[in-house]
């Protein structure tokens, strides 16, 4: 049986107060196949009150029971990849192959990462007489973006589990079906009931009543920095904790002295993963002004090689973006590039010859970008890179924190102590030096309006938890 038209509340599937449907569109063709439930206040008012019994209980369980919570999702997350994989792809348009090894990979490395977390975590210290106690915050509600679903869902939902926490879950309404399948997940692993709840629906709808709800207790929220403000003003007449993980425009400063071909090609790729459609991607391309035409001829190159095609394609590198709002914005900004006088290197307006229909973007790639230019200043969501030349480290620097964003920014130098150098002076929550690789384990966040708050690992867990102190616990001597 499909519980796509279902929510889950209190342990059991049951369907919306007051039905209303959505259509859940293929950007491959753009064909609807699936239809959700949009809920309603009053699903949010039984999934919260569902949350709170919960947390009578589910807050004051031991860490071997959470952790035996979490090994049992993780053992039926393994068994339902596949199934994820294939939501993932075909409702927000990833590659399959990207999709179950990245996707949903992601998740796997996050849960498994919580587990390790919690075995080491240390909840309570002494100090002097006293004693300082970390405990679950109480009933959290998440909202999850469509671009990296099961990556969100997992850095939230492992460490509201890990920390004692109950939670209430408003997925996209774009991207649902694989939080619809991470439900059943969790059903078939046996958590208490009430500890984890699904509620699809909209930010008017669902997220508005979440985030303004009395007894929830925080909100984390992921998404676009408009939505994020949305958030943060609904939450504060209850005073609750709002973590939010928004928008970014990252820079990635290439050195002097690096090797030129690789540091762009690998730039570009880094922009154009997930088809350009993630918070970190590293859009704007710093790079030594006497090679800038050097740089451009590789990005060119790097640019050309991206096969672009349906989510299901044997060669597909790029699937299409995620639905006809996205493909529209980014059509506007890329003719903004043309317009405001930027050299157009790769790509440009409109679809790829070939395809005519679904919401696919040429790989583009602009040179030429000066530090004014709405492609320079806006993030695009899509896969279009922004070369902008420098005639000094030091302006690239002052131009890379000249943004609103403070998400990531990426480094690439051979002398690494010049790099570690400007990696203290990067205002955004991340750094990447030389193109490392992911790591489950370092947080994730941002500064200024890239939201507040970390993610992953132990970061994470911190998110969920408040800090008590008990004086007076230990006999005074």
């Amino acid at each position: 049986m499909s519980h796509n038209l279902q929510f889950y509340i209190d342990g059991a599937w049951v369907d919306p107060v007051v039905p209303n449907t959505l259509d859940v569109v293929d950007p491959s063709n753009e064909d609807v196949f699936a239809q959700i439930s949009l809920g309603s206040k009053a699903d949010v008012d039984k999934a919260v009150a569902a949350a709170k019994r919960a947390f009578d209980t589910y807050g004051f369980t031991s860490v071997e029971e959470r952790l035996d919570v979490l090994s049992r999702v993780i053992e039926v997350y393994k068994k339902r990849s596949k199934d994820l994989a294939l939501a993932v792809s075909r409702e927000m348009g990833a590659p399959r192959q990207m999709a179950l090894d990245s996707q949903v990979g992601i998740g796997l490395a996050h849960l498994t990462k919580m587990v390790e977390t919690l075995k080491n975590f240390q909840f309570r210290h002494v100090k002097g007489n006293h004693l300082v106690v970390k405990e679950p915050i109480g009933v959290v509600g998440l909202i999850t973006p469509w671009n990296w679903p099961l990556n969100q869902i997992t850095c939230k939902v492992g460490p509201a589990l890990a920390a004692g926490c109950t939670m209430v879950l408003k997925p996209s309404e774009i991207a649902p079906l694989d939080a619809i399948i991470f439900a059943e997940i969790i059903d078939e692993a046996g958590v208490p009931k009430g500890v984890f709840n699904l509620v699809n629906g909209d930010g008017p709808g669902v997220g508005q009543a979440l985030s303004s709800h009395p007894d929830i207790d925080m909100m984390s929220f992921t998404g676009s920095t408009r939505a994020g403000i949305l958030v943060a003003k609904a939450a504060a007449d209850t005073v609750k904790r709002v973590h939010q993980e928004l928008g970014g425009k990252s820079a990635n400063i290439l050195f002097p002295d690096v090797d030129l071909a690789t540091a762009v090609s690998k730039g570009v790729a880094g922009c154009f993963s997930n088809s350009g459609q993630s918070c970190n991607a590293p859009t704007r391309m710093f790079v030594p002004r006497d090679r800038h035409d050097e740089a451009a001829g590789y990005a060119k190159i790097a640019a050309e090689k991206f096969t672009v095609g349906p989510a299901d394609g044997a060669n597909t590198k790029l699937g299409p973006v995620v639905s006809q709002v996205q493909f529209d914005k980014i059509q506007d900004l890329i003719q903004s590039g043309i317009d405001e006088g930027a050299t157009l290197v790769a790509g440009g307006p409109g679809r790829p010859a070939e395809l005519n229909r679904g919401y696919y973007v040429r790989p583009t790639v602009f040179a030429d970008v000066t530090h004014d230019m709405r492609i320079a200043r806006e993030e695009v969501f899509g896969p279009v890179l922004a070369i902008l030349p420098y005639d000094t480290v030091e302006q690239a620097v002052e131009q890379a924190n000249d943004t609103v964003y403070g998400l990531a920014s990426y480094i690439q130098a051979k002398d690494l102590q010049k790099a570690r150098d400007v990696a203290a002076r990067m205002r955004s929550g991340n750094v990447y030096i030389n193109y490392p690789q992911w790591d489950a384990g370092l947080p994730f966040g941002g500064y200024k309006q890239s939201g507040n708050g970390r993610e992953y690992a132990e970061y994470g867990l911190e998110d969920f938890l408040e800090i008590k102190g008990i004086a007076g616990y230990e006999a005074a001597e």
